[in-house]
């Protein structure tokens, strides 16, 4: 039991060995079916490699199992640091809950009238003098690399959200931009950047974000005809400016020529 529950604790830090050894797992059971219907025919008695290929096939169960279990330890973790802080919001208030939501979930934010941003560090720790500021709403939010999903939303939602910073969030997918609606006689700046689930789709509910002034979308590796999205954002949101690096935008060559070169010709 003991030697199970240390095996346990580390998974969270060996999990790509332990998805490396589930597929080196699979290979090998593969392997042991086909030797043992090679060797169906014959009585010879089972050797070291075969005894070791019945260790590693019933290890295999063993790996599965606990990467099954990694899996479910991940989204129940993503479940309850998201969801809605509603003990908390009758308690003090939503200004409080919105600001404890963004704490715990490793963000950071500044007060509406205040230039002091509260912040979690790096070890999930933060300042709890952020209780003072009861009735005092939320204006800027920095969540980049948290895992804030579209559930997590709701707690935000009751703020004048002006500035929004996402980059790098795993959760933030088309469903998360189209629930932004909620901010959209707020929020003036959004950076979406290199986040991954990201799509064109996504990217249209935009429109709905009518005081938008600064929109990053950097590094988005969904988006596959950056050029044209780009185009498609500024008619869109004419009033926006838009930060799109990362990208490859020159226009393309034909026949090897330079564009320039090709128009030339045509001329």
């Amino acid at each position: 039991m003991f030697v199970l529950h240390g095996l346990l604790s580390e998974v969270a830090v060996m999990s790509a060995p332990l998805i490396s050894l589930h597929r080196c797992c699979q290979r090998v059971a593969v392997l042991l079916v086909a030797r043992r219907q090679w060797g169906s025919s014959s009585a010879s008695p089972a050797s070291v490699v075969s005894k070791s290929l019945d260790f590693l096939a019933q290890r295999f169960y063993d790996v599965e199992a606990l990467l099954n279990w990694k899996s479910r330890i991940g989204k129940d973790q993503l479940r309850k640091k998201n969801f809605y802080y509603g003990y908390t919001h009758k308690l003090y208030g939503p200004d409080i809950a919105s600001a404890y939501y963004i704490l715990n979930l490793g963000g950071g934010f500044r007060f509406v009238g205040q230039s002091e941003w509260f912040r979690a560090d790096s070890r999930g720790k933060f300042n709890w003098d952020f209780l003072n500021y009861k009735d005092t709403p939320v204006e800027e939010v920095d969540m980049s690399h948290t895992i804030i999903n579209y559930v997590g939303l709701s707690n935000l939602e009751r703020q004048p959200v002006r500035t929004l910073k996402l980059q790098g969030c795993p959760e933030v997918d088309d469903w998360f931009l189209a629930g932004l609606h909620k901010f959209q006689d707020s929020l003036e700046e959004l950076d979406i950047s290199q986040c991954p689930r990201i799509t064109v789709g996504g990217l249209a509910a935009l429109r709905n974000l009518r005081q938008l002034k600064h929109l990053s979308v950097s590094s988005l590796p969904r988006i596959s005809s950056p050029g044209l999205v780009i185009i498609l954002l500024e008619e869109m949101l004419p009033q926006c400016q838009i930060t799109a690096d990362g990208y490859d935008l020159s226009l393309p060559q034909v026949g090897g020529e330079k564009p320039e070169e090709h128009l030339e010709a045509e001329g």
